[in-house]
């Protein structure tokens, strides 16, 4: 195979590699043949009906109960920049950069990291995996079957948005990140 095949190829699996085989499907009553032009992207063009074509707000909000017991909110954190982490315990990339963005949440004030395990847990099975891999920014479990109103249904994992200061996505990353990667974006932002 020539080397030009061989990288698309590979990016293409590790993208793949952290959806679930049992990944429900988007519900749909509108046979294939028959389906609605797409709408243009604005900030909440799904219907309660069509979670797939759900689009990230310009300036989302996120209000959710953590993992800890704490109340988050996405808009406590403004006059910083906010990594949200969509990810999930089976997700192998996504349990690799925990350590890097939990290191980044630590180490840098200007920086809040926040992760939404996007799978079917319970709190007391996340608490056991987080005494496992302990991390330093708060967790919260987020339904897949409902997934926060103001985000896009993530089509892969890890998916991560980053938020800027005035509240506003400022970059989306789809894949495994680093630290570097973040700063990066926030760099060329200034």
């Amino acid at each position: 195979m020539k080397r030009t095949l061989l990288l698309p190829a590979v990016a293409a699996l590790l993208l793949a590699a952290c959806k679930p085989a049992d990944a429900p499907a988007p519900a749909s009553s509108t046979p294939p043949a028959q389906a609605p032009a797409p709408a243009p992207a604005t900030a909440q063009t799904a219907t309660p009906d069509s979670p797939a074509e759900r689009t990230t707000a310009e300036m989302p909000t996120l209000r959710m109960k953590a993992v800890d017991g704490s109340e988050y909110d996405l808009a406590a954190h403004r006059g910083k920049w906010v990594v949200v982490n969509f990810w999930a315990t089976w997700c192998a990339p996504c349990r690799k950069e925990m350590p890097e963005l939990s290191a980044l949440h630590a180490l840098r004030s200007n920086i809040e990291v926040v992760g939404l395990a996007y799978e079917e847990i319970e709190v007391p099975e996340m608490q056991a995996f987080l005494a496992k891999h302990p991390v330093t920014y708060p967790i919260v479990i987020a339904d897949p079957y409902d997934p926060p109103a103001d985000f896009a249904t993530p089509r892969g994992l890890p998916l991560t948005y980053l938020i800027d200061p005035a509240g506003k996505v400022a970059h989306t990353f789809l894949g495994p990140i680093t630290a570097a990667d973040i700063e990066k974006q926030i760099a060329a932002a200034k």
